[in-house]
């Protein structure tokens, strides 16, 4: 079992911030923010997003505005 979970990096918040300026997705639906992410080759954060435990730490960005520390 991997137990490397992926780190919420520089590259992972910039390439939040471009998928929410697209408009085309609720920040919400990680699903589609995973295929926007896609569709813009965006692949740290579909890498990031493709491991359900760090959607706790993502949805709590998206709520707060806060970044994760670990």
């Amino acid at each position: 079992m991997d137990k490397h979970i992926p780190k919420f990096t520089d590259e992972v918040f910039k390439e939040i911030l471009v998928v929410r300026d697209t408009g085309k997705v609720n920040m919400f639906d990680i699903n589609g923010v995973m295929r926007v992410a896609y569709e813009n080759d965006l692949f740290q954060l579909v890498e990031y997003l493709s491991d359900k435990r760090t959607h706790g730490e993502y949805q709590s960005f998206i709520l707060s505005g806060k970044r994760p520390v670990r």
